[in-house]
């Protein structure tokens, strides 16, 4: 690419415009080939994509990209215009979706600043002798008539090259563009128009002039359109085909003006009385009236209420608002005003936590995504297992509204996809297996996503052989991956061995699984993000594995406890309740754990000061106070010497000096407190 579009947020916006166009677009190939082949609505909306990638990529001069999308647009023109009846529906999204994967590697290259070299033309070539056969097995009388017509068309307006030089007159045209509301960056759109123009016109201006150098030409495009005047001795048809290009275009308007007025509009910003339209503006397909036309246009300016925004931005502003939660805490909880009757000050505090709050949660909300894209992008996955292994697989979403945070959202991405390749190869059996078994002959994929409380849970479940106890423990031991005597482990800690590194039951390796590489991936990437998985399996009849992961990472509610001269923060939503035992509650058993007994139930018990080494007075159960925690459906009774109160933290990564070099277990994270101090966060799932 040249220095000229090393532009920054040009760069950006196109690869953010093209990975969006690519998503689409997958998704419409594989909803056309679940529903028996292309529809002509289908077709219409690969043609627009593949174009506007098309426009775009050619813009920012990725020319192995515009030659493979060109080539792509050429099939479906055909396709959308000669409507062939046979068509090998599975073999145009091999090829099509191959070339959305060339894209895709090519865009990640550009992401990374790298070039963007890869080679087009085997796929091109592909695509050509597909579109070849096509026309040749669809020949048909009504084909060679349009071809004859064609031809008929040809010579009618056909000039010799000689006197081409001479006797074509210049074309003068008048362009005025208007960009879609919100698209950003209208200047440098403009000057991308003017860049792409020079190559076919003897003469051109365009108002505003300053373009790039004046940030309040953005405004003026915005509201009056971005005007080009050229002398060309290109035709109508070509002009208005390489506008037509333009991204975000929304509006477009071609007349032609007299030769000897050009000169007035050089420098001049002037309006050009049109003498003769060529062609109504791109909405302007119905039989409307000028004024109802600008009104249109008008309605459409006023409709715009969605805009996007850098991730990093919204990065940014959370951790504004976590440092005005902390900011908060340090005025409300000054030690100054301890013991001081302030009614005005405490009603004003009130106030303003009621705002940080509402704020707080605005920001969340603004984070929250739906888990939508990423489950759709599953599609692909079982769509190319099912051909390459001989499977009938469907894949069933349910809950794809929900939402996360959008950092959690990247993490999720590769578990699923290593749990969906896993549930494919592993679990659903060929179909001669299923129906042997009884089975229906298409196995089910269901990817499930639901909220439970602070948390989401995500659920991958398949309808096939479940896994085999006996065979995973046999693995287990042959690569001394047992943590215990194997009659002291339940069934889920069994089939838990599976997230281990290097852990695989597949017999021979093959291009999706049997390296023993993938299932840790799930385990690590969803701790990363505070979650857990957890697996279950019936065999015979499917394996079921969830994934419990934090709707956000960044402001939890907690409750202070104190330890000696330490301070810890429980999660809100991991307490059950909290209480000042009795001597007689307290059960020691035969390996000298202690334990309480609550209600019938015996609980065992964790003292904090004993866990970390903290020095404290406080070590008899009744004068200090057990805090009940559960996770994952265990409970656990924690000993601290008294409650601090609840209060809204904001979560710290600890430092690599605890997470490495100590080894420290326990811990999520850590929190600054209204005065100053350091609180640790506890991991109760850890813990328990």
């Amino acid at each position: 690419m040249t220095e000229q579009y090393s532009n920054e947020p040009m760069l950006e916006m196109f690869i953010f415009e093209t990975n969006q166009l690519i998503e689409q677009l997958e998704q419409s190939i594989l909803s056309s080939e679940q529903s028996s082949c292309y529809t002509q609505p289908a077709i219409n909306e690969i043609f627009r994509m593949m174009h506007t990638i098309k426009g775009s990529s050619a813009m920012m001069m990725f020319e192995n990209i515009t030659s493979l999308t060109h080539s792509v647009e050429d099939l479906f023109y055909y396709l959308r215009e000669e409507k062939p009846q046979n068509v090998d529906c599975s073999a145009l999204s091999d090829l099509v979706l191959e070339g959305v994967d060339f894209i895709k590697v090519e865009m990640e290259k550009i992401k990374n600043g790298d070039n963007a070299d890869g080679d087009a033309f085997a796929l091109i070539d592909n695509i050509k002798v597909f579109l070849s056969k096509l026309k040749q097995s669809n020949a048909s009388s009504k084909i060679a008539e349009v071809k004859e017509h064609t031809v008929i068309q040809k010579q009618q307006y056909y000039i010799s090259p000689e006197k081409l030089k001479t006797s074509i007159p210049k074309n003068v045209f008048k362009a005025v563009i208007y960009f879609e509301e919100g698209c950003e960056m209208e200047n440098i759109r403009a000057f991308a128009i003017v860049h792409k123009l020079k190559d076919f016109a003897d003469e051109l201006f365009y108002v505003p002039e300053d373009i790039i150098d004046n940030d309040e030409s953005e405004g003026v495009i915005k509201r009056e359109g971005f005007k080009v005047f050229l002398k060309t001795d290109s035709s109508y048809e070509k002009i208005y085909e390489l506008l037509m290009q333009t991204v975000f275009l929304k509006d477009l308007e071609i007349s032609e003006v007299e030769s000897d007025e050009l000169k007035q509009f050089s420098g001049v910003e002037q309006e050009v009385p049109d003498h003769h339209s060529i062609t109504p503006s791109l909405h302007n397909q119905g039989k409307k009236e000028d004024g109802e036309e600008s009104k249109d246009i008008q309605t459409a300016s006023t409709q715009q209420s969605i805009i996007s925004v850098a991730v990093a931005k919204l990065d940014k502003l959370m951790d504004l608002a976590g440092e005005m939660v902390i900011a908060e805490a340090m005025v409300i909880q000054n030690p100054d005003l301890n013991g001081l009757e302030l009614g005005n000050f405490q009603k004003a505090a009130r106030q303003l936590n009621k705002i940080t709050s509402e704020m707080q949660d605005m920001v969340m909300s603004i984070r929250m995504v739906p888990v939508a894209t990423t489950f759709h992008k599953m599609h692909r996955i079982v769509r190319d297992m099912s051909k390459k292994l001989g499977k009938e697989i469907n894949l069933r979403l349910i809950g794809e509204e929900t939402e996360v945070d959008k950092n959690i959202v990247e993490h999720i991405s590769d578990p699923l996809m290593h749990l969906i390749r896993n549930s494919i190869d592993h679990g659903i059996e060929p179909p001669e297996d299923r129906q042997i078994n009884g089975k229906l002959q298409a196995g089910t994929v269901t990817l499930e996503a639901r909220n439970a409380g602070s948390d989401v849970l995500i659920i991958v479940k398949d309808d096939g052989k479940g896994l085999n106890k006996e065979k995973i423990l046999q693995k287990a031991r042959e690569n001394d991956l047992l943590h215990k005597p194997e009659n002291e482990m339940s069934d889920k800690e069994i089939y838990s061995l599976i997230f281990l590194p290097g852990f695989s039951t597949k017999e021979d390796v093959s291009e999706f699984s049997g390296r023993g590489v993938g299932m840790d991936v799930v385990t690590k990437n969803i701790g990363t993000v505070g979650g857990s998985v957890s697996v279950g399996s019936i065999e015979g009849i499917g394996t079921t594995v969830t994934l419990k992961i934090p709707l956000t990472l960044a402001i939890i509610d907690g409750m202070n406890i104190k330890v000696g001269n330490s301070c810890y923060t429980i999660p809100i939503l991991s307490i059950k309740e909290s209480f000042r035992p009795k001597d007689n509650d307290i059960i020691t058993d035969p390996d000298g754990n202690e334990m309480i007994m609550v209600r019938g139930q015996c609980y065992p018990i964790l003292r904090l000061h004993e866990y970390y080494a903290v020095k404290t007075d406080i070590t008899e159960f009744t004068k200090g106070i057990l805090i009940m925690v559960e996770a994952e459906s265990k409970v656990l009774c924690i000993f601290a010497d008294e409650l601090l109160g609840q209060q809204q933290v904001v979560v710290k990564v600890l430092p690599n000096y605890i997470k490495n070099t100590r080894k420290i277990s326990g811990l999520s994270g850590c929190t600054l407190l209204g005065d100053g101090s350091i609180s640790l966060i506890l991991d109760v799932g850890g813990l328990v």
